[in-house]
């Protein structure tokens, strides 16, 4: 039976975001914050817009105050839209956007969303001196790695929702179908169950295809003996799930075998390495010692895996921090990762077993449990009604 639907982000709980927003702002010597049209205009407004030419944001105030700028033909639809009150102020197309939020803050430094588009900081530029400006993208970042109990369940749901339709998909699959074809029926089956929009994104990939981390450019029938690869993702009130499966259709050879166990050996490692407090980088050492150990690489050459282990993830797919050398953040409570250290044989096949888990005080917490096996990959999944 599936799991109750969560409810979505409360008002109270964007409010609290937006005060402790603040205090970084005070910390960090900042009169307010601009966001754009980005997940970050999400996380605090309760607004998702679509990014173009014309801006649309909030400028977050240090004593909690939130402006949004936005053009006049939009107003009504941006009122419509926010979970969090506050003045709207307009621009015409003749006018500049940026010269209206210069003017909403007449003294001090603005802290900018580092997810705005280029062309969207140039305005700025012309509008503030570059002085006045400053990149807010880690106090925003200090905020959003460690989500909240809301935020957890509503992830759990949906990467709930992902597994289920990771097993349809499993069961439909037939000789002759095609790539797409499979993603399409993904689509259908993410929609029919409450996701949001059907996939947020969908890889399916068939026999040597999957030695392509991200698929191949060509819509591959299915055939007997092929490696399937498929990694597919929805989101539930915003939040996203992404989880990735490999299995056989027909019968697997015994080196298909040996490296998916090996995939299986070093995902396991990973997850047994996240304890809180030490560096995001230490996970992906785990995970990379036991490849090396079973010969790969070293480091992203190939055969081996040639990516990090895993990334953060929210009201985005990836999201920092990520499980990767070089990341010395330390694992602390709510931070939420994929746990995927792919292997690829090139020119033969790829393996990727990919789940996720949030971090407790007392160590890591999976999201969905790791594939049990290449033969019967979702031995266990409980089938939604």
């Amino acid at each position: 039976m599936p799991l109750v639907r969560p409810t979505d982000i409360t008002q109270d709980e964007r409010r609290a975001r937006i005060r402790a927003l603040g205090e970084l702002m005070q910390e960090a010597n900042l009169s307010a914050v601009l966001v754009g049209p980005t997940s970050s205009l999400r996380y605090f407004t309760g607004l998702s817009w679509s990014p173009s030419e014309r801006f649309t944001g909030a400028l977050l105030h240090q004593n909690g105050k939130v402006e949004y700028v936005t053009p006049g033909f939009e107003r009504d639809k941006v009122q419509g839209a926010i979970g969090i009150p506050g003045d709207i102020h307009t621009w015409e197309e003749e006018e500049s956007p940026y010269r209206l939020i210069a003017d909403r803050l007449p003294r001090g430094k603005l802290g900018v969303d580092d997810q705005i588009a280029l062309f969207t900081y140039l305005g700025l530029r012309h509008a503030l001196p570059e002085e006045r400006l400053a990149d807010a993208g880690l106090l925003i970042n200090r905020l959003r790695r460690q989500k909240s109990p809301a935020e957890l369940a509503l992830m759990t749901y949906a990467k709930a929702l992902t597994l289920e339709v990771h097993r349809r998909a499993w069961k439909s699959l037939a000789p002759g179908v095609r790539a797409s074809e499979v993603g399409r029926f993904i689509d259908n089956e993410h929609r029919a169950l409450g996701a949001d929009g059907g996939n947020a994104f969908c890889i399916v990939s068939f026999g040597e295809d999957t030695a392509l981390p991200h698929g191949g450019e060509t819509d591959r029938a299915l055939s007997k003996g092929d490696v399937v690869v498929i990694d597919i993702g929805c989101r539930v009130g915003g939040y996203c799930s992404d989880i990735t499966r490999t299995y056989v259709f027909g019968e697997p050879t015994k080196k298909v075998r040996e490296v998916w166990r090996h995939e299986k050996e070093a995902q396991a490692a990973a997850f047994e390495a996240a304890r809180p407090g030490i560096p995001c980088e230490s996970v992906d050492a785990a995970a990379r010692a036991v490849l090396q150990r079973f010969g790969y690489g070293p480091d992203y050459r190939l055969p081996g895996t040639p990516h990090r282990t895993g990334h953060g993830i929210g009201l985005d797919v990836h999201e920092a921090p990520n499980l990767v050398r070089g990341e010395t953040t330390p694992l602390a409570r709510g931070m939420c990762f994929s746990n995927e250290p792919t292997i690829v044989i090139p020119g033969e096949f790829g393996v990727r077993i990919e789940d996720h888990f949030h971090m407790t005080d007392s160590g890591p917490r999976w999201f969905t449990e790791p594939q049990p096996s290449l033969e019967d990959p979702f031995a266990g999944v409980t089938a939604w009604a």
